[in-house]
């Protein structure tokens, strides 16, 4: 009796595909040590003013003006360096600079024109992504077709309006100002960051029951905190950043540290020893929020752009 062996079929190989291929020599090519080393040397030369606006900001005044700021290397291997915090507290506190309460400004109004913007955005993002209603399609393209305004053109009809409301000159303006400069793009990208959410999750939370504040708070926020940190880090450095809002919507009561900047510059351009430090202190809070947050913003700028 004789049994049979069944034939086994050789095991094939499949080829490599074009986009295999495409994306193989793409990490190649951005992985050789030609590329890495343009990049260290952009990333040098990019670096260098922030460096030598550091350093300037804590050598004394005499120094700034009679050398420049890349000598206090040789000046400190021979032990002749001289670092001081005199000027940041003349930048904070001097008498005619007062930069700390400008610093405070900032912060106020920063923090609420991240806020506002974000959820707001988030509730419309929800509606047009996940709520059907009448003309949901038109009013989506409408809302993204205002991004293409300038901010320019809208200050004065907006400066009118808040004269005749009777809060010209106050923070709510800056606050309002920066929120609705920010909805069509914050309503943008989350409603698209929504859209890659499987629909499955939505729909099984609908079978157990929940409606749409119980879907939002429970399924959406969670997962959405790349894309909102993303946003978020955006928004507070456009408006921590931000020279004309402030200065057109606010007043001396409420102009934050960049308008003192802009002022200081002008009048106290000689002053580089107040103005080094003044800048610094305007750089370190963005900085600080950035590389705090960057592992949400790079989480965010990359979520939903592969699908597989």
């Amino acid at each position: 009796m004789s049994t049979t062996q069944p034939a086994v079929t050789p095991r094939v190989t499949p080829p490599v595909s074009d986009v295999s291929e495409r994306a193989r020599r793409a990490k190649k090519s951005l992985t050789s040590p030609w590329a890495s080393a343009i990049a260290l040397i952009i990333a040098i030369i990019w670096t260098v003013p922030t460096v030598g606006l550091l350093v300037t900001s804590f050598r004394p005044e005499l120094d700034i003006r009679t050398s420049g700021w890349w000598t206090v290397f040789g000046d400190a291997l021979a032990g002749e360096g001289v670092f001081s915090l005199r000027n940041y507290e003349t930048a904070l506190f001097g008498s005619s600079t007062n930069l700390i309460s400008y610093f405070v400004n900032s912060f106020v109004i920063t923090l609420p024109a991240v806020f506002i913007p974000i959820t707001v955005a988030l509730l419309a993002a929800y509606a047009f992504a996940w709520i059907d209603f009448k003309g949901r399609d038109i009013l989506f393209v409408a809302v993204f077709a205002l991004q293409v305004v300038p901010i320019q053109i809208t200050l004065i009809p907006l400066l009118s309006a808040y004269v005749g409301a009777g809060i010209s000159g106050s923070f709510w303006t800056i606050w309002l100002s920066h929120s609705m400069f920010a909805l069509p793009l914050a309503i943008f990208l989350l409603h698209n960051f929504m859209k890659d959410i499987p629909a499955s999750l939505v729909e099984a939370a609908r079978v157990d029951g929940a409606g749409h504040v119980k879907i939002f708070f429970s399924v959406m926020l969670p997962l959405l905190t790349p894309a909102i940190a993303a946003f978020g880090i955006f928004q507070f450095l456009w408006v921590w950043n931000d020279l004309l809002v402030a200065l057109v919507m606010g007043s001396p009561n409420t102009f934050p540290l960049t308008v003192r900047i802009a002022e200081m510059a002008g009048s106290r351009g000689g002053d580089w020893h107040v103005l080094s430090a003044g800048a610094f202190i305007a750089i370190v809070v963005p900085l600080f929020v950035f590389l705090s947050l960057q592992r949400y913003f790079v989480r965010g700028m990359l979520a939903g752009s592969v699908k597989g």
